[in-house]
């Protein structure tokens, strides 16, 4: 069993340097590039979340951690030879059509990766038959973002086609973003809502469990 406290602290610090120099003594000590990745860094990511989550950390920081991880994830890729990270399941999401907005949208995308999932990024200006394109091509779930209160109604098109196509029992559905509430997400029949990235996260882990 290897020790990550000192690896997950650099991630947490987004301290790019160290968290590279933890990478090879890990590797020097034989731990597994996968090892590094599962074990190591989604945990310090984890940590990330809940500090996001409770105010105690904000977006500058929170991308200085992916950035951090990311150059490290790119150091271990070419030493992995065919092993597989194992995911958690394939989330899609996307901002819906008529909406250009993406920050949280890719925070949201961050923390999944971070959390163990594969995740297919459709962009902004989505429309309800890629998504609904997606569910057909397996994905878990769907993840909807809306920033203007006049693209909300984009999310129930896309409840209401997945009913058309008979793929609503097939995959679960969540929402987000500025103007979006719980309360929304129950008339559309959607199966979650979260205010933030790391709440997003942690929704999906719940509904994949």
């Amino acid at each position: 069993m290897f020790d990550y406290e000192e690896l997950q602290d650099a991630l947490i610090e987004g301290d790019e340097d160290e968290l590279l120099d933890q990478v090879e003594d890990l590797l020097e000590q034989g731990a597994s590039p996968v090892e590094i990745i599962g074990e190591g860094m989604m945990g310090g990511m984890s940590v990330v979340g809940d500090r996001f989550a409770a105010n105690e950390m904000f977006v500058p920081e929170v991308l200085m951690c992916a950035n951090a991880m990311n150059l490290a994830v790119d150091r271990l890729k070419p030493l992995m030879e065919g092993e597989k990270i194992a995911t958690k399941g394939k989330v899609v999401i996307g901002t819906v059509k008529g909406d250009l907005h993406d920050i949280g949208k890719n925070l949201v995308a961050m923390f999944l990766e971070a959390s163990g999932f594969e995740v297919v990024d459709l962009g902004v200006d989505t429309t309800p038959e890629k998504f609904v394109a997606e569910a057909k091509a397996g994905a878990q779930i769907i993840g909807m973002s809306a920033l203007l209160t006049t693209s909300m109604v984009v999310m129930g098109q896309v409840m209401d086609l997945l009913v058309e196509e008979g793929l609503r029992d097939s995959v679960y559905v969540i929402i987000g973003g500025a103007p979006v509430s719980p309360e929304y997400a129950d008339e559309i029949k959607a199966d979650g809502f979260s205010k933030d990235a790391a709440g997003a996260a942690k929704l999906c882990t719940k509904l994949l469990a």
